[in-house]
């Protein structure tokens, strides 16, 4: 019998790797692969931030946007997937792409109800941009001219829209080669911290190139009271591109009447660059009734006359007691969205629905809308 075999029988015991070591160097090794485990995930957060990331975030802000826009004034209504068109007006998205508007822009601007003004200082300004073009081809002197402008006026007065006429009206003159808009405001060319504001604004000012640069609530640039702000950065970096790419780029700034004329007195450049103004008035009771009215046209909707007739009361008294912050057109779309949704409401309790209420706002569905709609 062999005298290594154990009184069991059991064959004799292999030294494995892990017996060899010490307790103490077993702690080592593991501390060491704890690290590198460590260092591994963080390096993998670390790529997936930076590229990843920035792939998803550039996703969310910069949209493109239905091809005939949802139009404050009342024109060429369709509803938006976009929180920055909800009630309130929170912008979500701080940068919103554009596509060129499609058919004639002229027919487009008479078309809009409403600011017969801003209609004929635009098609002012088309006129006088053909003659100087004329002029120049005749070998006439022709003046320097800015093609930036300045509107001013409250909120849903239609100035994002006659903004997207002017920039292809900009194209059909050879102004612009692509005659598109981009929207934005101050969030999306301030960064928070040092070093972000001015990549910012010339990534916004790359994707404007060939079209409009359009920057709403342009005062809020330099009215923050922060220590720490970059407001005034913004503008610095804007007024050089817009220098650099002149021939490139165009930009509108709209906002309040008054808190405009202060923004473009607080720089030179400001003053030097934007000298044409175009104010866009608030709507009438009448014209608030027509928009909605064509709301109803342009999707399909109908009304009964008491609905109308209340609608119309309502809103009388609305513009007669509006605040500064009324939204105008943009009151009288969400008063529309509510109504459709609880007429939704209502026709999914019936057994039978016919066509014609299947279309029909009833004066309760107006009553409930306007309820709930804050001017």
């Amino acid at each position: 019998m062999n005298n290594n075999s154990n009184n069991n029988g059991a064959s004799p015991r292999k030294n494995h790797f892990w017996d060899i070591l010490s307790g103490r160097q077993l702690t080592i090794l593991g501390v060491c692969i704890t690290i590198v485990i460590v260092c591994v995930g963080a390096c993998t957060m670390t790529l997936s931030s930076l590229f990843g990331a920035g792939d998803e975030e550039g996703a969310k802000s910069v949209e493109l946007a239905d091809r005939d826009g949802s139009d404050v004034s009342g024109h060429r209504y369709k509803f938006r997937d976009r929180e920055q068109r909800s009630e309130g007006s929170t912008r979500k998205d701080t940068v919103v792409v554009n596509d060129p508007m499609e058919g004639d822009p002229y027919e487009e601007l008479d078309e809009l109800i409403g600011l017969e003004a801003v209609k004929e200082e635009v098609r002012s300004l088309a006129n006088f941009v053909k003659v100087q073009q004329m002029r120049k081809q005749k070998g006439l002197k022709t003046p320097k001219m800015s093609y930036h402008l300045v509107f001013t006026g409250s909120p849903g007065t239609g100035k994002t829209t006659v903004a997207r006429i002017v920039a292809r009206i900009y194209k059909d003159l050879g102004i612009l080669q692509k005659g598109h808009l981009v929207e934005t405001d101050r969030s999306g060319l301030v960064g928070q911290y040092v070093g972000q504001t001015a990549p910012r604004v010339n990534a916004v000012c790359d994707s404007a190139q060939g079209g409009v640069l359009f920057i709403d609530e342009a005062y809020a640039l330099t009215q923050s009271d922060a220590s720490a702000d970059y407001g005034a950065e913004a503008v610095a970096t804007l007024l050089k591109r817009m220098e650099d790419d002149r021939d490139k780029l165009v930009v509108i700034v709209a906002g309040y009447p008054k808190e405009m004329k202060k923004f473009i007195e607080t720089n030179p450049g400001l003053q030097s660059r934007f000298n044409k103004y175009i104010n866009f008035p608030d709507y009438t009771a009448q014209e608030l009734f027509d928009i909605f009215r064509l709301y109803l046209r342009k999707n399909e909707y109908t009304i009964t006359g008491e609905g109308a007739a209340y609608l119309k009361a309502a809103l009388e008294e609305t513009v007669k007691n509006k605040t500064k912050n009324f939204g105008n057109a943009r009151y009288v779309r969400n008063v529309f969205e509510k109504a459709i949704q609880h007429q939704a409401n209502r026709i999914t309790k019936m057994r039978k629905v016919s066509d014609d209420e299947l279309a029909e706002l009833t004066l309760d569905d107006v009553q409930k809308a306007l309820r709930e709609t804050v001017p």
